[in-house]
């Protein structure tokens, strides 16, 4: 029997936004070497646990912990948390104006110099970005396809041990979550076998339409701030396309 160890533990998790209460009681465990995905309604809550994870002061904690590699990293700040391991893709990421992509990636990379190394311009080249791009402000006048392939080349430049994915499937074309997709894996170590596999990684999706590229070890429904129901990925998002969320509940809250 294999072993699985914990990279991220969520124990009765509950926060806060402007006074209300937007989650309660959530318990999430998340083993090394993972995929797992979460599905949910809009305002169920997902963007909420994000932020949470990520360690955004407006989000407040008021009950709960979230322990990442063993530390408790509840109220740490989110410089620590990245520092940690701790790499996320945004839905939506501002423009940075004043910053070069190119700087940008030898920062996330640990370069100095003027040049790219040969590791960053293979990725680089891999995202289907030129010089040129590379001398752009981050994110400024970008498409909605070029925001997330610069998000995924980022990560692939930070390497970090857990990813976080907001919506990744969303609003791109075909052939860009096609990329995309082949680059998480990547970044999730698919390509290795499963016991060998160290990085782990939480995808937020309101359609699904991403586990047709990413497998996922197990999926989890959030609805109205709580933890409807978890299992099997492909079981879950199959009884969602067929009753919608609605019918998590029902499973959740059976009649006798």
């Amino acid at each position: 029997m294999v072993v699985v160890k914990l990279l991220l533990e969520i124990t009765d998790l509950a926060v806060e936004v402007n006074e209300k209460e937007i989650l309660s009681d959530i318990d999430l465990y998340i083993g090394e070497g993972e995929t797992h995905v979460l599905l949910g309604p809009n305002g169920s809550g997902k963007s909420t646990l994000f932020m949470s994870i990520l360690g955004f002061p407006k989000y407040k904690i008021t009950r709960g912990e979230i322990i990442f590699k063993g530390k408790d990293i509840t109220h740490l700040s989110t410089t620590d948390r990245v520092k940690m391991g701790i790499g996320v893709s945004f839905q939506n990421p501002p423009a940075i104006r004043g910053v070069k992509l190119n700087d940008l990636l030898k920062m996330e990379h640990h370069e100095t110099g003027k040049g790219l190394s040969p590791e960053l311009n293979a990725l680089v080249k891999k995202l289907k970005f030129d010089e040129r791009f590379l001398e752009r402000d981050v994110n400024l006048g970008f498409s909605g396809g070029e925001v997330k392939r610069s998000e995924i080349l980022q990560l692939l430049a930070q390497e970090p041990d857990f990813i976080m994915f907001d919506e990744p499937d969303s609003g791109v074309d075909i052939e860009n979550v096609e990329l995309l997709s082949e680059e998480i894996n990547v970044l999730l170590d698919k390509e290795k076998k499963p016991g060998l596999r160290e990085k782990s990684g939480l995808l937020i999706t309101h359609l699904g339409y991403i586990l047709n590229f990413v497998n996922a070890d197990s999926a989890h429904v959030l609805m109205d701030g709580k933890i409807a129901c978890s299992g099997n990925p492909a079981e879950i998002l199959e009884d969602v396309r067929k009753e919608g969320f609605k019918g998590c509940v029902e499973c959740c809250n059976p009649i006798h």
